[in-house]
């Protein structure tokens, strides 16, 4: 019966710790362009995006539409907390090199 509880006991942590976990996106900035240029992310949820700036030259991480401003240097990566949002298309850009690096993020 002990080893019941116990398994069952780990199984629930194990549970708890799996509904915890952030949904986690990556974008690479390249040559000063977004791939992927559009992400789809669940509405009502807090996610991450990892964003990973592979030129030699800083990037400023925008979006004017879910409120995020982040400068990531070259050769690194940020991490960068959003949500919860409502259903929309929100964008996003490297402030540096608007013209190129524009992306898009689609939440359903």
């Amino acid at each position: 019966m002990k080893k019941l509880a116990a398994f069952a006991s780990a199984l629930l942590i194990s549970t708890t710790a799996l509904a915890d976990e952030t949904p986690t996106y990556t974008l690479t900035l390249k040559d000063h362009k977004f791939t992927p240029e559009t992400i789809e992310a669940p509405a009502d949820t807090k996610f991450k995006l990892i964003v990973k700036n592979e030129d030699q030259t800083p990037a400023e991480f925008e979006s004017d539409d879910f409120k995020r401003e982040k400068i990531i240097k070259g050769g690194a990566e940020a991490t960068i907390n959003v949500g919860p949002l409502k259903t929309g298309e929100y964008k996003f850009f490297d402030e540096f090199n608007e013209k190129t690096a524009q992306g898009k993020l689609i939440v359903k």
